[in-house]
């Protein structure tokens, strides 16, 4: 009973079907410091107990991704609305149902990730964008009141995944690491309403695609964005997550529970007629 309601507990945070971030720590030779190196997308398949999870198995492209038993990492959660964040070890691994699993011990208690603004969302969104002028990068870096130059040629871009903390976009443009640049693209704001978001950007690399010559992937973090505007794309990455969530468990439920869920609803309906 007691496992059961620590289960109900941890429920309340994290559910089936959440995704998770696992970030590796590595130590270098000689060096007690300890540096990020990779970062692999998975997602809570099942809540065993209290401190043990079914994960996925991380893939890249169509590539599963074996990590050892007994690695650990540091896991970070996105669940109702927020994100969480503990260390965990890789205890199992193996195929269940065609479904590869790893099986995660908790190491530590889980605690609400503050950072929420690097959450990254992968998405298709169209972007419009050039790199500023000598006047406008001026006016920026002295924080001095500025007004963009209408009218220059900008370039279509397209994001594929975006945080609060900026955006990685595709391009058949380069743009120099360490530039500024002008980033122009809508999202959905309240309900079907779109809404024109306009920031400055700082390129932090750029890289051309081994399979796709002539394409370019670039990293972009906000540069001087404001508070209010930061939060609106926040909101914007955490309504549109829950959107994904609901579609997926509305696709994966059987048949006859959708029926029953049906025959409810219009009872529901009958009953308030009434």
């Amino acid at each position: 009973m007691r496992e059961d309601r620590v289960i109900s507990m941890l429920s309340k945070f994290i559910t089936e079907g959440n995704k998770v971030e696992l970030r590796t720590l590595e130590r270098m030779k000689g060096d007690n410091s300890e540096r990020k190196s990779k970062v692999y997308n998975s997602m809570i398949h099942n809540i065993l107990s209290e401190d043990t999870l079914e994960i996925t198995m991380p893939m890249e492209k169509t590539k599963l991704i074996l990590l050892p038993v007994d690695s650990e990492f540091d896991l970070v959660f996105y669940g109702n609305g927020s994100l969480y964040q503990c260390f965990a070890r890789i205890i199992d691994r193996y195929k269940s149902q065609n479904i590869y699993l790893l099986v995660v011990e908790l190491t530590s208690n889980l605690r609400k990730y503050q950072r929420r603004e690097y959450y990254r969302f992968s998405c298709a969104l169209e972007m419009c964008a050039r790199t500023l002028e000598e006047e406008e990068v001026q006016a920026i870096e002295k924080r001095a009141p500025y007004e963009l130059t209408p009218g220059l040629p900008l370039k279509q871009s397209v994001i594929v995944d975006i945080s609060g903390g900026g955006l990685r976009f595709m391009s058949s443009q380069r743009y120099e690491s360490g530039s500024l640049i002008y980033c122009s693209y809508h999202l959905l704001y309240k309900e079907e309403e779109r809404k024109k978001f306009e920031v400055i950007g700082k390129v932090l690399d750029s890289r051309e695609l081994e399979n796709r010559p002539g394409t370019f992937e670039h990293r972009v973090q906000y540069y001087d964005i404001d508070a209010n505007t930061r939060e609106e794309i926040i909101k914007y990455i955490f309504d549109e997550e829950r959107k994904h969530r609901r579609k997926e468990v509305y696709c994966d439920k059987p048949e006859n529970e959708e029926n029953q869920e049906n025959q409810e609803s219009q009872e529901i309906q009958e009953d308030a007629q009434l």
